[in-house]
């Protein structure tokens, strides 16, 4: 409810309490900015009918008159304490005034906040086309963002009347301007301008050879049931937590991996599927998006463990190396009921803290078992290029397991203090026969 004040008069005519004057803005003795409103009305002075008002400031003989019993104004005026003089004049010549006092100091400066936050692709990146984009916003030049949009160089602007955009656009090879753009709901623009270098896609090659019948579970990254534990065979402490979230995706839906870690500590990430106890081939199909594999990571670790008929585990143990810049596998050099797993080098390369950032890059796995525990890593696919193994050995452990299929997932920090990393999944399909 809107107030009205009653201001106390001092009336310059001969007989006071005959003028009726309310002032309704500003309040005697306020602290206002320039221009202030003024806003009065009169009902009579020295009991004529109000003709005309008016207002001056301090001592200024220059008055605002109006031909109306009431008064808006625009006031503009200097900073300090001021005395305003609001005037009413009869119809047969009576004058009337009241005094008010106002204090008038620097208005706020308005905020200028933008916070464009772009989550890919990051300013100076090499990256292939099409070249996701996904931001978020909520300011521009202080103003609540409307709508945001991107553009590609010189191209039109795609448009979203939202708080976040994602999507992607087609780039040439060679170097380009990514602009990334908010609108305030008030007319502001705002625009964040990234150097990106579109490279040529790597060659693309077949992949893992898939029967028609295989069992495929996709879309593993959506599963509710992912949980999340330190690996105690690696040094200092881990923990993590694991969402789902829209962006950066590639299918709608990924799943973000944020580890906190010290001196090099893995967490490990895992999910159960429906056991798959017959099978004896899988591929490991996955697209890995890391945040800034440059300095956050040191191994990327993607296991399967598959409970055979026979009741022992058999482990897939397979990781992209960051120390040794190789893919590794697991082996049991011991016997299943008393196992010595530990880690060997391929001779094919895999370097994790050069993966491009701001790109999704798809791993493929395939390998396979016999009846005896032994396991043949067969190939990798990285980014769509094939690096055969052909490796075969011991890998079953008498765990005393129930049946289940189990997807490891698991992240080995990259500093011997303390550092963290976000890491996503999308896309990711086990395939058994």
């Amino acid at each position: 409810m809107k107030a009205f004040y009653h201001i106390a008069l001092a009336l310059s005519c001969a007989a006071p309490a005959l003028a009726s004057v309310t002032v309704s803005s500003p309040v005697n003795g306020a602290t206002v900015t320039s221009p202030f409103a003024l806003k009065a009305n009169a009902s009579s002075c020295s009991s004529q009918a109000i003709a005309s008002m008016g207002y001056s400031l301090d001592s200024s003989s220059s008055t605002t008159i109006v031909k109306s019993s009431s008064l808006s104004a625009s006031v503009a005026t200097s900073l300090g304490s001021h005395i305003v003089h609001v005037k009413s004049w009869g119809t047969e010549g009576a004058a009337c005034s009241a005094s008010m006092t106002v204090n008038v100091v620097q208005a706020p400066t308005p905020s200028t906040t933008t916070n464009i936050t772009v989550a890919s692709p990051l300013n100076g990146t090499q990256v292939v086309s099409p070249v996701p984009v996904a931001a978020t916003g909520t300011l521009c030049k202080g103003q609540p963002i409307a709508a945001m949009g991107y553009s590609l160089d010189s191209s039109s602007t795609t448009v979203f009347k939202s708080q976040a955009i994602s999507g992607s656009v087609s780039a040439a090879t060679g170097s380009h301007t990514l602009h990334v753009k908010a609108w305030g709901n008030a007319g502001a623009s705002c625009a964040v301008s990234l150097s990106v270098s579109v490279q040529a896609p790597p060659p693309v090659k077949s992949g893992p050879s898939i029967p028609t019948d295989a069992i495929a579970v996709k879309s593993v990254q959506n599963f509710d049931s992912w949980g999340a534990s330190y690996d105690t065979r690696t040094s200092g402490s881990a923990s993590g937590a694991t969402q789902l979230v829209a962006t950066p995706a590639i299918s709608g839906s990924a799943r973000r991996f944020a580890t906190s870690y010290t001196d090099y500590a893995g967490e490990r990430y895992h999910v159960s599927l429906k056991p798959a106890t017959e099978a004896t081939d899988f591929v490991y199909d996955s697209q890995i998006y890391v945040a800034n594999p440059s300095s956050d990571i040191s191994n990327i670790e993607m296991d399967l463990n598959q409970v055979a008929p026979n009741g022992q585990t058999i482990i897939y143990g397979f990781q992209c190396d960051g120390w040794s810049h190789t893919w590794d596998y697991a082996e049991n050099s011991g016997t299943p009921t008393s196992p010595r797993a530990h880690w060997l080098h391929s001779n094919q390369t895999c370097y994790p803290q050069k993966w491009a950032t701001g790109t999704w890059h798809r791993v493929q796995i395939q390998y396979s078992r016999d009846n005896s525990g032994n396991v043949t890593y067969k190939a990798v696919w990285l980014d769509g290029v094939e690096q055969d193994l052909n490796i075969t050995v011991a890998s079953s452990f008498a765990l005393g397991w129930q049946p289940t299929l189990l997807i490891n997932f698991q992240i080995d920090g990259a500093t011997s203090t303390s550092g963290s990393s976000t890491v996503y999944l999308d896309n990711t399909t086990i395939y058994s026969w």
